[in-house]
């Protein structure tokens, strides 16, 4: 059984299927009905405050769920298409990559602190989870949470 989260809604799940029938296509949230699920190799209880943003394998923001506006003040078509580390002003700890090293290595990396500035705001501390998709096309959902 793997676990799946849906960084639409933060619907958590467990199947032994990884796509939807028996093609290719990805799961999709049976809750709110977003495309594609993110696998985690743990289970994963994000705080119900917490912003997620789907980006592609050059970490430019695809999808924002559930918290996003929350967080960041920001909807969809101010995110979508843009990278990242510039939309959200991410400053990590020691000024680390660790976008990067998810991207890089596929791994994820967990409870990371971060300094989030979305479009020039006041700074957000928050908490980073971040999980590299585990499919051909890369990728990674980007977990905050608001200190």
């Amino acid at each position: 059984m793997a676990n799946f989260i849906c960084p639409n809604c933060g619907n958590r799940l467990s199947s032994s299927e990884r796509t939807a029938g028996f093609g290719s296509r990805p799961k999709s949230c049976p809750r709110c009905g977003f495309g594609f699920l993110f696998e985690l190799l743990d289970d994963y209880y994000p705080a119900p405050n917490a912003a997620f943003f789907v980006c592609d394998q050059n970490a430019r923001v695809i999808g924002a769920g559930r918290g996003t506006r929350e967080l960041t003040g920001l909807g969809d078509s101010d995110v979508i298409g843009r990278g990242v580390r510039d939309v959200l002003g991410l400053e990590f700890e020691n000024g680390s990559d660790h976008i990067g090293t998810a991207l890089e290595w596929g791994v994820r990396v967990l409870d990371k602190r971060v300094t989030v500035h979305a479009e020039g705001d006041r700074p957000e501390p928050a908490k980073a989870d971040i999980f590299p998709a585990y499919d051909e096309d890369g990728g990674l959902l980007l977990v905050l949470t608001p200190k």
